[in-house]
């Protein structure tokens, strides 16, 4: 943690901030890459003000520091040089209003209110408006697991696996259903997530890459060690041809799925 260039800055900053330790490792690992760049940095929480000048050491000069709170004495900050806005990050209003002032940003970093509502509404209403290449981090995300954050079936981390499932869908096979090209990677922290903007790569089509070298036509074991499954792609290949006839595809996929299904040996890890 000491040797971290984020724990250095934050050591330096001359007035009071609180971080938890296990987080600088996260910082440089998640940030390094946009120091002494000119980049745009939101900060969602400004309290004593101290990690405001903590990021404007860690980030260099170059860097525009804005930071977000609902207490209105955070304008003071101003004079050091520091953008301040007061508003409610669950207000998708504020944000709005926000985004058209300032434009786009490279990195926004949530430390705010930590409720299920904020968290989600500040993702929500700024993902689009990350550069290219640029990052959210949420913070504190240990508190989907607490109570008086809000509703737990609808908790901060609820919602993260939701856009995992729906990166997946990205997938050539779920093309029809419901897939999540904003973002696109998500990276999973202790008490933090990132979430990641790549629009290329994003809005790649998936398809399959042949190198086209030499093919040895080697026999695909993959399955070998599950009969089950080796049957149900038997059938599935067999029933392939009559794919067109009515509720064929159904019943392929149905016998897949229980054939596929029957044996199963990592339950244990559902625990």
């Amino acid at each position: 943690m000491k040797n971290t260039k984020s724990y250095k800055s934050f050591i330096k900053s001359p007035y009071k901030s609180i971080k938890h330790n296990t987080y600088f490792e996260l910082y440089d690992h998640f940030f390094n890459k946009y120091r002494k760049k000119k980049i745009t940095f939101v900060e969602i929480g400004v309290l004593n003000g101290g990690s405001l000048f903590m990021w404007r050491d860690y980030f260099g000069s170059k860097a525009r520091i804005i930071g977000i709170d609902l207490n209105p004495d955070a304008k003071k900050w101003e004079k050091y040089g520091f953008e301040i806005f007061i508003g409610n990050q669950s207000d998708k209003n504020f944000w709005a209003k926000f985004i058209k002032k300032i434009g786009n940003i490279d990195i926004v970093l949530d430390d705010g209110g930590h409720t299920y509502e904020q968290q989600i509404t500040t993702v929500e209403s700024l993902i689009n408006h990350i550069n290219n290449n640029g990052i959210i981090v949420t913070e504190d995300t240990h508190t989907s697991y607490m109570s008086g954050y809000g509703p737990k079936s609808k908790s901060f981390i609820k919602y993260t696996n939701l856009l995992i499932d729906r990166i997946n869908m990205r997938f050539k096979k779920f093309e029809n259903k419901k897939s999540e090209k904003r973002i696109w990677t998500i990276e999973i922290a202790e008490s933090m997530v990132a979430f990641r903007r790549n629009t290329n790569a994003s809005y790649l089509i998936s398809k399959a890459a042949d190198n086209n070298k030499k093919d040895f036509k080697a026999v695909d074991f993959k399955y070998a060690d599950n009969k089950a499954i080796l049957l149900s792609e038997k059938i599935g290949n067999f029933l392939w041809p009559l794919r067109y006839l009515p509720f064929s595809k159904y019943f392929s996929k149905l016998i897949r799925k229980k054939l596929g299904n029957r044996k199963f040996n990592a339950n244990e890890y559902f625990k």
